[in-house]
């Protein structure tokens, strides 16, 4: 039997909202040491999960960053192949 229904997420407002400020260094640091308890395996089954849940929003707001990184230096290099073909 499946179900449609999604499962209750562990990770409340306020954490959301905290990841959401978090610079890339830091969400990656945090997110990194989150790595470091969920392989340790000291964890309980529902502590992991929250982890886990954690670990995917940090690694969602990494890449936030890197996208607008990759977006910015792409950004620069048309700007910088423009003014060549004015030359």
């Amino acid at each position: 039997m499946t179900s449609n229904s999604a499962l209750p997420t562990l990770i409340d407002d306020s954490t959301r909202a905290h990841i959401a400020t978090l610079g890339y260094e830091e969400a990656r640091d945090e997110l990194i040491s989150i790595v470091q308890k969920l392989e340790s395996g000291a964890a309980s089954l529902e502590a992991s999960l929250a982890l886990w849940e954690k670990g995917e929003l940090l690694a969602a707001r990494c890449q936030e960053w890197l996208d607008g990184a990759r977006q910015r230096l792409e950004q620069a290099r048309n700007s910088a192949h423009s003014e060549q073909q004015e030359d």
